[in-house]
């Protein structure tokens, strides 16, 4: 196995933490690999436009560039 560390802030952890326990997860790897797993399988992406900072693709945040996870424009 390959060793990825990521950076989560305090809601992000939290929210993981939630869903692992909430899902019976036997560890936070598992529900890591789990979420992406999930999310690898879905449709529906969001690009990342030129000079996208990797800290603008939060967990919990509703928007990037002005445009919505699910595709959708924010107005």
């Amino acid at each position: 196995p390959e060793r990825l560390q990521i950076m989560l802030t305090v809601d992000e952890l939290m929210a993981l933490e939630n869903w692992r326990f909430e899902k019976r997860m036997p560890s936070r790897s598992a529900a890591v690999r789990e979420l992406l797993r999930r999310g690898l399988a879905s449709d529906g992406f969001l690009a990342a436009g030129q000079g996208t900072k990797s800290q603008e693709f939060g967990v919990l945040a509703p928007e990037v560039d002005g445009r919505r996870p699910n595709g959708g424009t924010a107005e």
